[in-house]
């Protein structure tokens, strides 16, 4: 499966201005790719920059801006390069000249409370190579991270350094895992929802359909695909009838009533939830939406920016199914892409994360963690639209442990 810029693994580069940064990533490259000059902070807001790594594949390399700039603007790139920590699969600590100081210790300490893991490359080896002292030092400070003497000028080391990114990558980051496998077996046959209205893209499908039929298709099974409309005479004549049935959010209810009880019943972004988000917070999180008060702020994250249609899902019918159902007054805030919140996460009493299709689920994580650490609930679009249709738990029960006499999760 072919992955989107943003869904591949993200690799973080960090460290003081002028370490180098920009020449490493040009010298693991092969190409000149990132701007490279002896003016200390000549990489101001972190940049993206694709390339393709033996035994990993297709990786997003993120030059930051030095962690020591100074001044107001320089405050504030510091800020976007500690905001990419919540982004990354892998780091990367560039220092020079056998320095490690206050900035790289604080650094580290970031990088470990992000759960982050990192690498540390001696820049400029060409100049000052490694000491034995600062190897020592570092290696028993930091015994689980690879330390790399290199220079980017005369990069000798470069396989050592791709062999310990490959190393140290957590494995989830980027080997494929299967969407509907482990729920499949040979030959089952697969019945995709898929409404075609005025938010489906010209000619195509969307992202997470075209996931899902590769997926159904890599696991020897058959896919079908429908409208909602031509369901109920469809399921007349399928024989084998589905193991499973996907539908779009947004037609649940449809769904629901056209799919036979003992017919496994999802969503796309239910699907996604599970594959790539916290599925266990969001069914944690999900049941709150009933707690909902008067006043209450609700954020929605969009992962993807797209252009807004008349009846969106995150923008516009979330928000109308959800005042209905709690018959409360609520607030709602929308913040598209990575974008930084305009409010404290403590002032939302709940946070609705969309299927997070073009993104990583390092980043899905790292975007709700701030919310879980201080216990505001969290679902996501596939779940909370099911439960405010009175379906969840049908909706989950194909990726849980569920008895069905009590519908009490086992």
């Amino acid at each position: 499966m072919t992955k989107g810029k943003e869904s591949k693994p993200h690799i973080g580069i960090f460290g003081r201005r002028n370490n180098g940064k920009s020449s490493f990533i040009n010298a693991i490259a092969g190409q000149e790719i990132a701007i490279v000059s002896d003016v200390a902070g000549t990489t101001t807001d972190p940049v993206k920059k694709s390339m393709e790594i033996s035994g990993i594949g297709p990786v997003v390399l993120v030059d930051t801006a030095g962690l020591d700039d100074r001044g107001d603007l320089g405050q504030k790139r510091m800020a976007k390069s500690m905001a990419t920590l919540k982004t990354v699969d892998l780091a990367i600590l560039i220092i020079t000249n056998n320095a490690f100081g206050s900035f790289e210790q604080k650094l580290v300490q970031d990088f470990q409370e992000h759960e982050l893991p990192f690498i540390i490359v001696h820049n400029k080896a060409d100049l000052q190579p490694l000491s034995e002292q600062t190897k020592q030092n570092l290696e028993q400070q930091y015994e689980s991270a690879p330390l790399i003497d290199f220079s980017s000028l005369a990069p000798v080391n470069k396989e050592a350094l791709i062999d310990a990114m490959r190393r140290t990558i957590p494995p989830s980051a980027w080997k494929a895992t299967s969407l509907l496998g482990d729920l499949l077996s040979y030959g089952d046959l697969v019945l995709l929802i898929t409404p075609i209205d005025i938010e489906a893209p010209e000619g195509r499908l969307i992202l997470p359909q075209v996931q899902a039929i590769r997926d159904i298709l890599d696991n020897d099974c058959v896919c079908v695909v429908a409208k909602e409309r031509e369901v109920d005479s469809l399921l007349k004549v399928l024989n084998p009838k589905p193991a499973l049935v996907v539908t779009d959010s947004q037609v649940f209810l449809k769904a629901d009533a056209s799919v036979p009880p003992d017919i496994p019943l999802t969503s796309f972004s239910i699907m996604l939830a599970r594959h790539k988000g916290d599925f266990e917070n969001y069914v944690k999180g999900t049941p709150q939406i009933s707690q909902l008060k008067d006043n209450d702020k609700v954020l929605l994250l969009e992962s993807c920016t797209h252009h807004v249609a008349c009846d969106d899902i995150g923008r516009v019918k979330i928000p109308r199914w959800m005042s209905h159902f709690t018959g409360k007054k609520l607030e709602f805030e929308v913040v598209a892409g990575l974008n930084d919140l305009p409010r404290p996460i403590e002032e939302y009493a709940l946070v609705v994360q969309c299927g997070g299709c073009v993104i990583t689920p390092r980043q899905i994580k790292g975007r709700l963690k701030p919310a879980i650490d201080k216990q505001i609930p969290v679902t996501n679009y596939g779940m909370a639209i099911a439960w405010m249709h009175g379906i969840f738990k049908r909706a989950v029960a194909p990726f849980l442990e569920i008895d069905v006499q009590t519908e009490d999760y086992l």
